[in-house]
């Protein structure tokens, strides 16, 4: 259609007179932007050869550079331009389209020259090499200078605060990106940035906000998942953080849940039932609210679909603390028991940091068994406890004699003679 309006421009039917009443119902352009964006639509559907014919005729330099350019006959392009300087050597437009094609600063800094540094786009392109070479703080530099001459360029802020966030002016980077997404609200990215920002300066609140506007744009990225979890357990919004958290089991299938994010929501749990159990006046013990019972089910499901997964002595750790919240001691031991056999090997009585996990894990899993012997009157808990602590305390005595945690496993282990003494001298007991 558009190249039989082109071509009807040169026809004499129908005549003036019929065609002039139309030129009051229809906005007709002029017949060079006519043939302009006849042009462009060639380039569009790659009739480039036949877009530089029009171009060359209605003498659009840029357009014919660029025709070049993709065509891949930059010498072509080289020449023209050259050709243009030789008419007009002060036109910055054409130093600046030579520095596009034959890729030098040096052309750019002509440019500036010629304007009196005042070319926007040599300023842009300037800043751009700087930036890929990685000179980020000049790159900074001249994009604040492009953006002081015009501040609506739509992706100017966003390139100013990623050279100034590579150059470590976290201050500047979180005004550029700010300014970004006040031009273009939808660019996510600079959201993601903003947030991530804020949460380097530890303001958490300004980084949940934040947050929240990247999730309305892209929802389909764990990772921004995973650190919204973490500003929104910083904020104590743990509906937010469950949410996450059911987010990134949904992205990654279970493969990529943040331990650190879950043993702080473990923890937060905790610290919610030790409030309830414990209280400084007996006659106002509360207990705990739907709410929170609904937090520690929801855990207990994200945390047997990890560990079914990965089976790490972290995750194992995490579903026995779960398990004792949720007032199951048999599970929780069981647990235990698989966090002591996944840190067992040669290496943990060679690396120190894994036998003090190895030792704490072993502790709670002892003190367990008493707990268990305790509520159903058996002996056949302490008696495994007895011998899982001796084990251990030989091995560790052989590399790690001096160490608080083989104190701690002697004396838990003095703790389990202790009380099997005791249901030695009770009559009317479970063996």
């Amino acid at each position: 259609m558009m190249d039989k309006l082109v071509g009807a421009i040169s026809k004499s039917d129908p005549g003036v007179s019929n065609r002039i009443p139309l030129c009051y119902a229809v906005y007709l352009p002029t017949i060079p932007a006519l043939r302009k964006e006849y042009g462009e639509l060639l380039v569009s559907c790659g009739y480039v050869g036949e877009a530089i014919t029009i171009f060359e005729s209605l003498e659009l330099w840029d357009n014919l550079i660029y025709c070049y350019c993709s065509m891949g006959k930059k010498s072509a392009a080289v020449d023209l331009i050259n050709a243009r300087l030789l008419e007009r050597p002060n036109d910055p437009r054409l130093w600046c389209s030579l520095g596009d094609v034959t890729i030098s600063d040096s052309c750019y800094e002509k440019a500036l020259e010629v304007s009196n540094d005042k070319s926007v786009r040599a300023k842009r392109a300037l800043a751009r090499s700087a930036y890929n070479r990685g000179d980020f703080e000049k790159s900074k530099i001249l994009w604040e200078a492009a953006m002081a001459l015009n501040s609506l360029y739509l992706d100017g802020w966003f390139a100013l605060g990623a050279a100034a966030l590579k150059a470590r002016d976290l201050q500047k980077a979180l005004d550029a990106f700010t300014l970004a997404v006040h031009l273009d609200p939808d660019n996510w990215l600079a959201w993601n940035n903003i947030a991530s920002l804020h949460m380097i300066k530890k303001k958490s609140k300004e980084s949940f906000i934040a947050f929240k506007e990247v999730l309305k744009l892209n929802r389909d990225s764990w990772q921004i998942w995973e650190n919204f979890s973490h500003v929104a357990m910083d904020v104590g919004n743990t509906d937010q953080a469950f949410e996450a958290i059911q987010q990134i089991m949904r992205l990654t299938q279970n493969k990529s849940i943040s331990v650190v994010l879950l043993d702080r929501l473990m923890t937060d749990l905790e610290n919610r039932n030790v409030s309830y159990e414990s209280s400084s006046n007996e006659s106002i013990k509360t207990k705990p609210t739907t709410t929170e019972r609904l937090y520690i089910e929801l855990f207990g499901k994200i945390i047997q679909q990890i560990v079914k997964t990965e089976s790490t002595f972290e995750n194992w750790g995490l579903y026995a603390r779960w398990s004792r919240i949720n007032g199951d001691l048999t599970i929780c031991s069981e647990a235990l028991l698989k966090q002591v056999r996944s840190y067992l090997g040669l290496e943990v009585w060679k690396d120190k940091e894994r036998f003090k996990k190895f030792a704490r894990a072993s502790l709670e899993l002892c003190r367990v068994y008493i707990e268990i012997s305790a509520s159903v009157e058996s002996k056949r808990e302490l008696f495994s406890a007895e011998m899982h602590l001796k084990n251990t305390i030989k091995q560790a005595r052989k590399s790690f004699g001096e160490t608080v945690e083989l104190k701690e496993l002697e004396s838990c282990l003095e703790e389990v003679r202790n009380v099997t003494q005791k249901f030695e001298g009770t009559t009317n007991i479970k063996t």
